[in-house]
């Protein structure tokens, strides 16, 4: 782990030459690349030029090109947001108004980063001295330094009275001990640095409650949680919202709006209300709370609402879009009879409704020649992999979707294909 002064000689002339020598550097060969900068350089530097190339590299896959001019600790890169997700967050607080914004657990500042390129002024808070001077050294990397100031402070000391708004992204993982605020193992529940998630909201650091009795003092406040947070722990006065990109749900934000007061083009947030968010379309659904539709038998269409929907538990406003209704009570899948688009949802046209049996299934596909096959499971316990090896399958010509699920309580196989026959 790099230590807070070799950090800071990244940053000089020197650092910066050896930062852009390794801007392309194989991993494989770290080896010899290390021993060749140690000829004309201290060590110490290169090891600490060496892993943030490595850093940068992993990162590309949250930041994308920006990551090749950022600053980044190994939680960082674990914890921050996906810069896309951080962009529709920071475009919503800035329909509502907000002009200047405290960021709480701010980390290495990927959210303040999009906070800023959204025009809001952002002060951005964490603990951790390490993540402070990343999180300068990307304000300055990527011109934003004069809407990005950076306290190291503990956030649970920070006044966030005069700003437009708070956001809070407490640390969700046990490795990290501290994220913006000093905790114990006892005063936060004894949590193990165990490398695991958590999953109880009250030993997040800082935990859920504290967030939001903060988030409820602002005009307007967000709370980054997990998308798994149980239902009955999001807080009645607040709207909470689960986003996925490219089809994998990436967080849930809980939104507040406080103190009454002017905002701008976008609605309020609703309290209570569930919404789902699918990036990068930006199509949005927000839940009228409609009751879990009638189950019915598999008619000729299946769709599988994306995660953020069933995250939402919005699959019933999904299955009144397309006039569907589910294949079982306690499975989200929705048949139809026809067609309808929908942005919420993946639409397979099925051709077979059959029971769970691996020695029917394979003598099928071989009649159809059937070569590669994608399987997904919902309510069954037969492993997808498990299932494939039994299959055999030869090197057919055509594919094909299957379903492990049930309808109406029993095992059963759907088969089909995408409706854009992809």
């Amino acid at each position: 782990m790099t230590d807070l002064a070799t950090f800071q000689a990244l940053l000089t002339p020197e650092g910066q030459t050896l930062l852009a020598e390794l801007r392309d550097y194989d991993p494989a060969d770290e080896l010899a690349t290390a021993t060749r900068l140690r000829a004309a350089h201290d060590a110490p530097l290169v090891s600490a030029a060496l892993a943030q190339a490595h850093l940068r590299q992993r990162a590309v896959a949250k930041f994308g090109t920006d990551a090749r001019r950022m600053y980044f600790t190994p939680n960082g890169v674990e914890q921050s947001t996906r810069a896309t997700v951080a962009a529709h967050r920071a475009a919503r607080m800035a329909a509502l108004g907000v002009r200047t914004l405290v960021d709480l657990c701010s980390g290495i500042g990927g959210d303040a980063i999009a906070l800023a390129r959204a025009g809001i002024s952002v002060v951005a808070v964490d603990r951790d001295p390490l993540a402070c001077a990343a999180a300068r050294a990307n304000a300055e990397a990527l011109g934003l330094a004069e809407l990005i100031e950076v306290r190291c402070a503990d956030v649970m000391e920070v006044d966030t009275a005069g700003s437009d708004a708070v956001f809070v992204d407490p640390a969700r993982r046990s490795k990290v001990p501290t994220r913006g605020v000093a905790r114990s193992a006892s005063a936060r529940g004894g949590v193990r640095a165990t490398g695991g998630r958590i999953f109880d909201p009250e030993a997040y650091s800082p935990p859920l409650s504290w967030a939001v009795e903060t988030a409820r003092t602002a005009p307007y406040a967000a709370l980054k949680i997990a998308p798994g947070v149980p239902h009955d722990a999001l807080p009645d006065d607040a709207e909470t919202e689960w986003i996925s990109d490219g089809g994998e749900v990436k967080e849930a934000v809980v939104w507040f709006a406080g103190a009454s007061r002017d905002g701008g083009d976008a609605p309020r947030p609703a309290p209570g209300a569930r919404r789902a968010t699918l990036l990068p379309a930006g199509d949005s659904l927000l839940g009228a709370g409609l009751p879990d539709p009638e189950p019915g038998p598999v008619g000729a269409w299946l769709y599988e609402p994306d995660g953020a929907v069933i995250r939402a538990h919005l699959v019933a406003d999904v299955a009144q879009q397309v006039g569907g209704r589910l294949i079982d009570p306690t499975i989200a899948y929705i048949t139809a009879d026809r067609l309808t688009e929908t942005p919420y949802a993946t639409a397979y046209a099925i051709t077979d409704v059959l029971p769970f049996n691996v020695k029917k299934l394979r003598a099928l596909l071989r009649e159809r020649e059937v070569g590669i096959a994608v399987i997904k499971k919902r309510g069954s316990p037969v492993e997808p992999e498990e299932l494939r090896r039994k299959l055999k399958l030869g090197g057919g010509p055509y594919s094909c979707t299957i379903f492990l699920t049930r309808v109406a309580g029993a095992p059963t196989m759907l088969l089909g294909h995408p409706a854009d026959g992809a």
